[in-house]
């Protein structure tokens, strides 16, 4: 039989360095996640991880309008996104998201009988944060949210004397023509 005496600094020691053992390795862990966390944005930069860009769609007219949202790449013209889809009167939805990256957002209203009747293009960057159309009865908005970053923009119909003068079927005829001979 052992002394008593002995038997319990060894039982305080085990304890003791099983427990200096578990906070050494917790402490490794933090250090270890602080550092990956410091390289996150460097990892991301690096692969091109560059995140989503919500879209943000809201029908404030009285009719149902079918949308076609297309995306094309500003570097190769490759087409990164496409949607289509019929957004219901008094309705807000969000489609599927937008890559973060440089491309042209390029967005088409159809009227009832399924004719372009509105396009609208903007430009979508690393500093996007946020893309919201506005439909109503007249007019097709675009809302192109960059934060804090500089050329946060606004689209709306083109405002021309001239425009006012034509037909509506020629402005549209015209923006058609326009984004085909530009290769769309």
């Amino acid at each position: 039989m052992r002394p008593v005496g002995k038997v319990t600094p060894t039982v305080v020691r085990s304890r003791l360095s099983a427990v200096n053992r578990r906070t050494v390795l917790q402490s490794a862990g933090v250090v270890a996640m602080t550092g990956l966390a410091g390289c996150l944005d460097g990892v991301q930069e690096h692969f091109g991880l560059q995140g989503v860009v919500p879209i943000e769609i809201e029908n404030e007219a009285d009719n149902p309008y079918n949308l076609q949202l297309e995306a094309y790449d500003t570097e190769s013209g490759r087409q990164t996104y496409e949607e289509s889809f019929s957004v219901t009167p008094q309705v807000r939805t969000s489609p599927q998201h937008l890559e973060r990256t440089h491309q042209r957002f390029r967005i088409v209203r159809f009227d009832l009988d399924d004719e372009p009747m509105e396009v609208r293009e903007v430009s979508i960057t690393s500093e996007t944060q946020l893309v919201t159309i506005l439909l109503s009865e007249d007019d097709l908005v675009v809302d192109v949210d960059r934060g804090e970053a500089p050329g946060n923009e606004t689209v709306t119909a083109p405002e021309s004397p001239v425009a006012d003068e034509r037909d509506e079927d020629d402005v549209v005829d015209e923006e058609i023509d326009a984004t085909n001979a530009r290769g769309y």
